[in-house]
This record gives C-alpha cells, sequence and structure tokens, in this order.
C-alpha cells in the first residue's frame, strides 16, 4: 500500500509539473510591439498637439512602455471630420491586417 501511493504521488507531481510547462514556455517569449493609434483634430505641426503627444508617451514610461522599445505610437492629425474618419478606418483596417480575425 505504501509503495502504491507513492507511485501515485510522483505520478500526479509529474502531471502537474507537465500541464505547467506551457505556462513557463510562454512566459519566456520576448514582448512584442504594442501599437496606439491616436487621432487629433488640427494640424499636426501645432504646437499643442505636440506636447499632448508627448505628455502622454512620457505618462506611458513609468507604466513600462517606451517609444521603439515594447510600443509604436501612430499619431494622426486632420482639419476635417472626414478626414479623421477616414484616418480611423486606416487604423482599424492597419490592425485587422496586423492581426486577422481580430475584428
Amino acid at each position: 500500500m505504501l509503495v502504491s501511493r507513492t507511485n501515485r504521488r510522483a505520478f500526479i507531481a509529474g502531471l502537474g509539473g507537465a500541464a505547467a510547462w506551457p505556462m513557463v514556455a510562454r512566459g519566456q517569449q520576448p514582448d512584442r510591439i504594442r501599437r496606439i493609434g491616436v487621432r487629433a483634430p488640427g494640424a499636426s505641426d501645432a504646437a499643442v498637439q505636440r506636447v499632448r503627444v508627448e505628455a502622454f508617451v512620457q505618462a506611458l514610461q513609468p507604466l513600462g512602455w517606451s517609444v521603439g522599445r515594447n510600443l509604436q505610437l501612430d499619431a494622426r492629425w486632420a482639419t476635417s471630420d472626414a478626414d479623421l474618419r477616414k484616418q480611423a478606418t486606416e487604423l482599424v483596417a492597419a490592425a485587422a491586417r496586423r492581426y486577422p480575425g481580430f475584428y
């Protein structure tokens, strides 16, 4: 009886280790780059737009996000509502091409 309990415990422990192996493998993958799309009204050369985007990027840094390392920022500006809608469609289409089936 003692031998069968020991074997059963060893089997269960081995089974638990095998179940945890995929989690360990996923945890070692390198960071992938995330993409953030920013749409804003106005001209892209407006100082206020640059200040806002820079403040946004700086607010993300304490959270571990850095442009070029694990973050890509796609900022787009437009002077009309039609241009903003067109750019939103372009951003969503770009994401759909990168991640088919996500949308």
